[in-house]
């Protein structure tokens, strides 16, 4: 096994990412925290991401370069899109820029782009894998048309051999059951994996979906690290009962009805119990429907969206946090929860970094009924001193081994493995 490197000289690490706003999101903010990481180490960064307005913390900070290029927003999402135009011109600024590293975050445009810039530029590049792609590619059809179509004439244009028309094409074919858009894109996604020197994903459950996409992949897990958020005063009135909690981002792929279903059954038991849903909840037609429906019968307190550092008064203020996701590939907001010393009731049997079934929480099947039973479990037995104790250091014990300091140590790591030509064992 190799040794570990250290950089004898400050790293230049390229970071590409599709998604860097104008909504605030995880992986926003797990790629801030690594930018923040390497300034504050002495290293220097380059961001490139699409056009948009969104929380910028290190905007102006000595050491960092931004490229961002010209975007268009998708139709019903809070997103913007790299459309193709100065790709080019992007990758004659990398080659002055001279990075020691690319780190692409995932399949988008840019990330794309990343690839196609490390294998012209001849730079050793790592690769996030952030998102499970199949699961948002049944959510987001309006968006992958136009992911292919960039794709498509990057590559027809470009006459680059990384990806090319061809391959395009023989995918389309080995897809075939995800239907054309995806499967080009998932042509692209193999791609990439394969070109990259090293790749990371922040759970075991994505490592094994990439593995999947591609057998035989170099992978080594690496959870984003959070810490504690900061506690504060009640921000709204605690309800007589129990108060179950969701915090994060409101989208068609988070399971937001089978929470409110499994709620509503959930209070016909326990009247006095509370859902409490902390996000913006206006922005998609039917998940408004089902949430007014539920604040209407009293049942959902809904204070909308609110800024990162005020969810720590929400968790203090919870019981219990509730999980109706399968598509996450970590969730940071389950790390907040458990940090903050909440029992969890999650539907993702892949996903159990921070839930130990039966200790700090429970495991269910993805459907109202056992969802629902599982949030009973937990409530009953909240008035058990001894069970919430020991439920509360279960969750904190699992939380705090992925801190930011700890990341920021595994990542830099990595960095200057990869940045030295080093082989890294899949782990």
């Amino acid at each position: 096994m190799t040794s570990p490197a250290s950089p004898a000289r400050p790293l230049k690490v390229a970071q590409f990412t599709d998604n860097y706003g104008p909504g605030s999101n995880g992986l926003m903010f797990a790629v801030q925290n690594i930018e923040g990481n390497l300034l504050d180490a002495g290293h220097e960064v380059i961001v490139v991401a699409p056009e948009a307005k969104g929380p910028n913390p290190h905007h102006g900070r000595p050491g960092r370069t931004e490229i961002r290029l010209p975007s268009v927003k998708v139709p019903k999402m809070p997103t913007r899109v790299a459309n193709g135009r100065k790709f080019d011109q992007t990758i004659e600024r990398l080659r002055e820029l001279a990075p020691d590293i690319i780190h692409s975050h995932g399949f988008g445009t840019v990330g794309f782009l990343g690839t196609v810039a490390a294998h012209r530029l001849g730079i050793p590049m790592m690769v996030t894998w952030h998102t499970d792609f199949d699961a948002y590619a049944d959510h987001y059809s309006t968006v992958l048309p136009l992911l292919t179509g960039v794709v498509r004439a990057y590559a027809r244009f470009s006459k680059d051999d990384l990806v090319n028309q061809e391959d395009i094409k023989l995918a389309e074919i080995r897809f075939e059951d995800r239907g054309r858009s995806t499967a080009s894109l998932l042509g692209v996604c193999e791609k990439m994996l394969e070109s990259a020197d090293l790749i990371t994903t922040p759970s075991p459950k994505t490592a094994t979906r990439l593995r999947l996409i591609t057998p035989n992949l170099n992978v080594v897990v690496v959870p984003n690290g959070v810490d504690p958020l900061p506690p504060g005063p009640p921000p709204i009135p605690h309800p007589a009962g129990p108060m179950v909690l969701y915090a994060g981002r409101i989208a068609p792929e988070k399971g937001i009805p089978l929470l409110a279903d499994a709620f509503e059954l959930v209070h016909a038991q326990r009247p006095d119990a509370r859902l409490c849903i902390v996000g913006d909840w206006q922005r998609y037609t039917r998940i408004r429907k089902v949430l007014a429906e539920g604040r209407d019968a009293g049942r959902i307190i809904l204070p909308g969206e609110q800024k990162r550092e005020a969810l720590g008064a929400f968790y203090g203020m919870a019981d219990v946090f509730a999980f109706p996701s399968q598509t996450d590939t970590q969730a940071l907001v389950l790390h907040e929860a458990a940090l903050a010393g909440l029992p969890i009731v999650s539907v993702d049997h892949e996903l159990q970094l921070v839930v130990d079934p039966g200790v700090n929480g429970e495991v269910t099947r993805p459907t109202p009924a056992s969802l629902a039973a599982g949030l009973m479990r937990v409530i009953d037995r909240l008035p058990d001193e001894e069970w919430r104790t020991r439920a509360s250091a279960r969750s904190v014990e699992l939380a705090s081994q992925w801190t930011v300091e700890s990341q920021a140590a595994e990542m830099l790591r990595l960095y200057a493995e990869v940045a030295a030509g080093n082989a890294v064992p899949a782990a």
